[in-house]
């Protein structure tokens, strides 16, 4: 590793000295891009054409270009689907050429699909992606919407899903820890996953997404019946994949890092042909990654191409597919166990054995979008996702430990398979009756979702030996390792089965009143599923049908151009499979939502900050059965209320913040039994606060040079689960990261230290049913070096 790390800053040392000598050879060009009314419009691409030069403008309209030759050159001004503006400019060596405000001629409907797919790198956007429907600013949108932008994630070097993400919005946190899927609470509930504005969660899934392949992340808060009705009343998170930008512009990057890192990307972005209508995006990443936990391992690739074909004026195309690939040691392998209490054995612990054979996961993802405008003022969207998920490998988990720490470690199969059939189709239009204005939204919403998977095949690893967690011992013969019976295919075999289908139909008009100044949401959605569900012998099938109506009240005021409060109402529901002990069929859960806020852009839209106060009602909520561990019972009632504060954006030139904190009271209200009501709601936290802040200069010898910053801080844990009728609180978690970084228009290198401070941070939960805790640490101090260089 050191060896490679130190090819990396031989390159780096090299490349330094390139872009220093030519900066006295070459000049700068700034301007901005206006509409015409003279207000700034972001995520627009500036072009020097010729050249491979090139931005997208900021929140308040402004570009830079730098680093181009002297000389006359054609600025392009443009983005896909509008009008493109040219203006001759004249550079010269060592000088910055400003040019006049350069006016969109487009309209505002056109204007309004200026979004995610030019986004210009940065930490606060103004307006929700094109995938989450609603085309208002977020700024007018009557609910909580926060968005992790692709700058953030590359200043933490965060690499996927599973990694720091949650750090950047109020009150979100990672529960429970699983190699390759994301488990993420918010306002006390375990939040549903989108991927490019589809449902694509899974029991255990779908594979977390690496970052190589993603835009940005946007967090909905609340039910968000726009989008769905049967999930979760927390909200849902949406990871909107790379697309195409109609700019010619290619990135590498490489990486070395603590426990035998090795990580490489790149991303192609461009025309396939000289009219500019076919377009393409290719995201490679390819990864090795060992542990610090003893032989645990991840390695990864994926490749994620799209295609873009403007089929004239009004109608667009765009074909995407996605592969990953993962290779590990088995699920489990990164928990710690003891009788004793959290923290009980080092965090380098396991209880696999470098003899096990690995885990593979492999995932195919495909979505299809046709995007039509009727007219100036409305557009229709379909869309079609397929994903294809096989799953081949073990569990671990104990059976037993006792008092001197003598374990009997159980290993199960878990060969599964995952196919999700996702279908939309939905209006959007903007009309008027008199002085009211209306933004209208309606749609139909399909999905066929089915999971398989085989656990019934138990062994004990290592025949009747003992293994002790404070002596042990590794290195069982290859010959001992108990081997998966696959002769059957996986559908015979399989011993849990669950399906789900469902329709929804769904209209929302949001009536816009004096001039704009007040916003009124009226929305509903009717939704029809059916979920079945079978575990163990096929008599114990079982299934949910629903037929259900989800009102949305929302309303949404304008203080002045900048400030807006809001207050919603908004129902969820969430379908529920299965039987408790004694044969009694699950109620659905049932969900509603009362929220307000204040939202307010500073500085022309540099940052912004929201604060929101909620009150979620959730009934009908499952738990593990104490007394009979393969069922579950209805714990009754969960109750969720809190304040949620968010900061982003451009605080000074230069600076870069996300700051929030959040404070969620979330508790059991009623249940079967009475020692809980009262308790925290397992896997909830009481504070959460987290602050990231990164500074570069841009000016001077230091020119390019950025220090970053940033912790997070959890106080009052609930664990994972309480079935004792006891509150089990967990230490708070303090974490401490930074960073240090150096970019010019082509190169760029970055250094990150993760838990600065070398704490022992974990998560975890009293397991009744073995008579022990078991958790999941965090790496110790850790590095991560990254190099990129764009051409």
């Amino acid at each position: 590793m050191f060896k490679a790390a130190g090819y990396v800053v031989l390159v780096f040392c090299i490349s330094v000295a390139i872009p220093v000598q030519a900066q006295e050879r070459t000049g700068n060009i700034e301007g901005r891009v206006v509409t015409s009314d003279g207000r700034g419009v972001e995520s627009i691409a500036v072009a020097v054409l010729g050249t491979s030069r090139g931005t997208v403008t900021n929140a308040r309209g402004e570009f830079e270009i730098r680093g181009v030759r002297p000389g006359t050159y054609v600025l392009a001004v443009s983005y896909v689907g509008l009008e493109t503006q040219k203006v001759e400019v004249d550079v010269r060596a060592g000088e910055t050429t400003r040019i006049p405000p350069i006016t969109l001629n487009n309209d505002v409907a056109e204007l309004q699909e200026v979004l995610v797919v030019a986004e210009r790198n940065q930490y606060k956007v103004a307006r929700p992606s094109p995938s989450l429907r609603i085309q208002a600013p977020l700024i007018e949108q009557p609910q909580n919407i926060q968005v992790v932008t692709q700058e953030v994630l590359a200043d933490q070097q965060i690499f996927d899903m599973l990694e720091g993400v949650t750090r950047n919005v109020s009150g979100v946190t990672r529960a429970e820890h699983w190699d390759n899927y994301a488990r993420i609470y918010m306002r006390g509930t375990n939040i549903s996953a989108f991927r490019n504005g589809m449902n694509v969660s899974m029991p255990w899934g779908p594979l977390a997404e690496d970052m190589s392949m993603v835009e940005r992340i946007e967090f909905v808060k609340g039910p968000a019946g726009f989008m769905l009705a049967s999930g979760e009343p927390g909200g849902f998170y949406n990871v909107v994949t790379r697309k195409p930008t109609g700019i010619t512009r290619r990135a590498l990057g490489v990486a070395v890092g603590s426990f035998d890192t090795y990580r490489a990307t790149a991303d192609f972005d461009g025309m396939l042909s000289k009219d500019r209508k076919l377009l393409y995006r290719l995201n490679l990443m390819g990864q090795l990654e060992n542990s610090f936990v003893r032989y645990d391992f991840n390695d990864r690739f994926s490749i994620a191409p799209v295609l873009r074909y403007d089929l004239s004026d009004r109608t667009s195309a765009t074909l995407e597919y996605t592969y990953q690939y993962s290779r590990m040691l088995a699920p489990g392998a990164g928990y710690q166990f003891s009788n004793e209490g959290y923290k009980d054995v080092p965090r380098t612990f396991t209880i696999a054995d470098p003899s096990i054979d690995p885990t593979f996961i492999g995932e195919h993802s495909a979505f299809f979008n046709v995007t039509h405008r009727l007219s100036s003022t409305w557009k229709l969207t379909s869309q079609l996702g397929y994903f294809h998920y096989n799953m081949l490998g073990s569990s671990l988990w104990p059976e037993s430990i006792d008092e001197e720490g003598n374990m009997v470690r159980g290993l199960s199969s878990w060969d599964a398979f995952s196919e999700n059939k996702l279908g939309q189709i939905y209006v959007n239009g903007d009309v008027r009756t008199g002085a009211v204005g209306h933004r209208i939204l309606a749609g139909i919403d399909m999905g066929n979702k089915d999971y398989l998977a085989d656990f019934g095949q138990y062994f004990t690893l290592g025949s009747a030996e003992r293994f002790n967690i404070y002596h042990p011992e590794y290195g069982l013969p290859a010959d001992s390792i108990p081997r998966i019976d696959r002769s059957r295919s996986l559908r015979d075999r399989a011993n849990y089965e669950e399906a789900q289908r469902y329709a929804a139909f769904y209209v929302q008009d949001e009536l816009q009143l004096w001039q704009n100044r007040v916003r009124l949401t009226l929305a509903g959605r009717y939704t029809i599923s059916r979920d079945d569900y079978r575990y163990g012998a096929e008599e114990d099938n079982s299934y949910a049908s629903d037929r259900v109506f989800t009102p949305r009240i929302g309303l949404s005021v304008s203080i002045d151009p900048q400030t807006s409060v809001y207050a919603l109402y908004d129902q969820a529901y969430v379908p529920q499979i299965g039987a408790d002990f004694s044969g009694n069929k699950f109620d659905p859960i049932t969900g509603g939502n009362i929220e307000m806020g204040l939202k307010r852009d500073w500085f022309g839209g540099a940052w912004n900050s929201t604060v929101s106060a909620y009150h979620i009602t959730k009934n009908n909520v499952l738990t593990g059965d104490p007394e009979h561990p393969d069922f579950s019972i209805q714990l009754g009632q969960i109750v969720s209320q809190g304040v949620e504060v968010d900061v982003r954006g451009e605080i000074v030139r230069g600076l870069e913040a996300v700051l929030n904190y959040a404070y969620n009271d979330s508790r059991i209200t009623d249940d079967t039994n009475p020692e809980t009501i009262g308790n925290a709601t397992p896997g909830s936290t009481r504070h959460v606060t987290n602050g990231w802040l990164s500074y570069r200069l841009s000016r001077g010898l230091l020119d390019g040079v950025g220090i970053s910053l940033g912790y997070q801080w959890q106080v009052d844990r609930a664990a994972w689960y309480a079935f004792d009728g006891n509150e089990q609180p967990l230490p708070d978690y303090f974490r401490l990261d930074g960073g240090i970084s150096w970019a010019n228009e082509r190169l760029s290198v970055a250094l990150n230290v993760n838990n600065l401070l070398n704490e022992y941070l974990f998560s975890g939960a009293p397991y009744p049913w073995g008579g022990y805790y078991y958790w999941v640490s965090e790496a110790p101090r850790n590095f991560r070096l990254t190099v990129g260089y764009a051409f």
